[in-house]
C-alpha cells in the first residue's frame, strides 16, 4: 500500500513538471522574434550619382503669362557629359519638346523657349530630361508622367479687360438714341423789303429765331483695350437763325445731316481720349470736321469729360461735364457748353443738367434740361432725352 501511494504521488508530481515546462515553452514560442522571411526591411537609400554624373539645376517656374514666351534659365555640371537637354512641356493646347540652348547669361548659361503659343489657362506642366553622351536619357527634374505643374494666368490686359467687362456684366454693345430742343430766344435783325423784281427797296426791323432741333442715334463697341471703343452716330439738325447773307428770308431756316465715327483710346486706367470726324451735308452743301475729347477718371463711372467739336458753316462748341455716379442706378452730370451752332454770329453759353438712370437689362434712359443764351436780355429753355440698349 505504501508502495502504491508513493509511486501515485511520483506520478502526480512529474505530471505538474511536465505541465509546467510546457505552459513556459509556449510562451517562449510567442516571445520569439518573427521569422526573417516575413520581416519588412526598408530598402536602402538611393546611392548618390557619381561624381562625373551629369547635373542640371534651375529654379522652377510657379506662374507665367499668357501671350509672352516661358524662358525656363539653367546650369549644367559636367556638360562634357551632356549630349542634349530638353525641356519636355504639355500644356492645354498640346505638347512638345524644346531644347536648352547656350546663352549669353553667365549666370544661367542655358535657356529652354516655350512658345508662348503652348500657353493657355489654366495650367502648364514641364520636366527636363538630359541624353547622356554615352546613351542614356536621364530624368533631371521631374518626370514625364509626374511633370511640375504651372499656373497660366491671363496678361495684364487680359486681365484688365475681364473686370471692366465683369463690370458692364459682360455687354460690349450699345444702340443709343437722343433727342434734344435748343432755344436761344430771338435775335434783332434788319430784315430785307424785296420789291416786285426781287431788288431790295429797304429793310424793316425784325427778330428772328435763334433755336434748333437735334434728333441722333448712334452704336458704340467696347473693346476695352488699348482700343477701349469705337462707334458711329449720326442725325439730323433742323432750326432757325439769323443767318447774314441775302435777302431770302428763307435763309434764316438752318440744318444739317451729319454722320461721326469716333474711336476711344486708353493712356491710362484714368485717362482717355476720344477722337472724331464729322462729315455733313448743309444747307449750303458738303462740309466737313472733327472733335475730341479728354476724359479723366472712369470711363464707366465718375468722370470729368473736357470736349470740342466744330464743322464747317454750322459752328463750334466746346463743353465740360461731370459725370458722378449718386448710386448703382442714377447718374448726375452738370454740363456747361459754349457754342456758336447754329450759324450764329456770336457764341452763347448753355447751362444744362442731365440724369442717366439704369433700367436694368442693359436699358437705360436719360434726361437733360438747361437754359441757353446769347446775351444778358435774351434766352431760352433747353429740354431732351434718350434711351439705349446694352448687349
Amino acid at each position: 500500500m505504501v508502495t502504491t501511494r508513493l509511486l501515485l504521488r511520483s506520478a502526480t508530481a512529474v505530471s505538474l513538471v511536465t505541465a509546467l515546462f510546457a505552459s513556459t515553452s509556449a510562451r517562449a514560442d510567442e516571445s520569439a522574434p518573427t521569422p526573417a522571411s516575413t520581416v519588412q526591411v526598408p530598402p536602402p537609400p538611393p546611392a548618390d550619382p557619381p561624381a562625373d554624373q551629369p547635373k542640371l539645376h534651375h529654379a522652377p517656374r510657379s506662374a507665367v503669362h499668357v501671350g509672352e514666351d516661358v524662358e525656363v534659365g539653367a546650369v549644367i555640371d559636367r556638360p562634357d557629359r551632356v549630349k542634349r537637354a530638353l525641356l519636355v512641356y504639355r500644356g492645354q493646347t498640346g505638347s512638345g519638346e524644346v531644347e536648352f540652348q547656350r546663352s549669353s547669361n553667365t549666370t544661367l548659361p542655358y535657356v529652354a523657349l516655350v512658345p508662348q503659343a503652348a500657353l493657355k489657362p489654366p495650367w502648364l506642366a514641364y520636366s527636363i530630361e538630359i541624353d547622356t553622351t554615352d546613351g542614356k536619357r536621364v530624368p533631371v527634374f521631374a518626370s514625364r508622367e509626374a511633370p511640375h505643374a504651372v499656373t497660366v494666368l491671363d496678361s495684364p490686359q487680359d486681365a484688365r479687360e475681364a473686370v471692366q467687362l465683369a463690370r458692364l456684366q459682360g455687354r460690349r454693345s450699345v444702340v443709343k438714341t437722343s433727342g434734344e430742343f435748343v432755344d436761344f430766344g430771338k435775335t434783332s435783325v434788319d430784315r430785307p423789303v424785296l420789291a416786285g423784281d426781287g431788288s431790295v427797296i429797304g429793310t424793316v426791323p425784325s427778330r428772328v429765331k435763334d433755336q434748333y432741333y437735334r434728333l441722333e442715334a448712334g452704336f458704340t463697341y467696347r473693346l476695352l483695350g488699348i482700343v477701349s471703343e469705337f462707334g458711329l452716330r449720326g442725325g439730323i439738325v433742323r432750326g432757325q437763325s439769323p443767318v447774314p447773307g441775302g435777302p431770302n428770308p428763307a435763309n434764316y431756316d438752318v440744318g444739317l445731316n451729319y454722320g461721326a465715327p469716333r474711336i476711344r483710346l486708353r493712356a491710362a486706367d484714368f485717362l482717355h481720349f476720344d477722337a472724331e470726324l464729322l462729315t455733313s451735308v448743309t444747307e449750303v452743301g458738303f462740309s466737313s470736321g472733327g472733335g475730341g475729347a479728354i476724359i479723366i477718371g472712369d470711363p464707366y463711372g465718375s468722370k470729368f469729360t473736357f470736349g470740342m467739336e466744330g464743322i464747317e458753316v454750322f459752328g463750334i462748341r466746346g463743353y465740360s461735364r461731370l459725370d458722378v455716379v449718386a448710386n448703382k442706378r442714377l447718374t448726375l452730370a452738370p454740363i456747361i457748353e459754349v457754342s456758336n451752332m447754329p450759324h450764329a454770329d456770336r457764341a452763347g453759353v448753355r447751362l444744362l443738367g442731365e440724369a442717366a438712370i439704369a433700367l436694368g437689362y442693359g436699358f437705360n434712359a436719360t434726361v437733360r434740361g438747361g437754359y441757353q443764351a446769347r446775351s444778358f436780355d435774351q434766352g431760352g429753355p433747353s429740354f431732351g432725352g434718350g434711351a439705349s440698349y446694352e448687349f
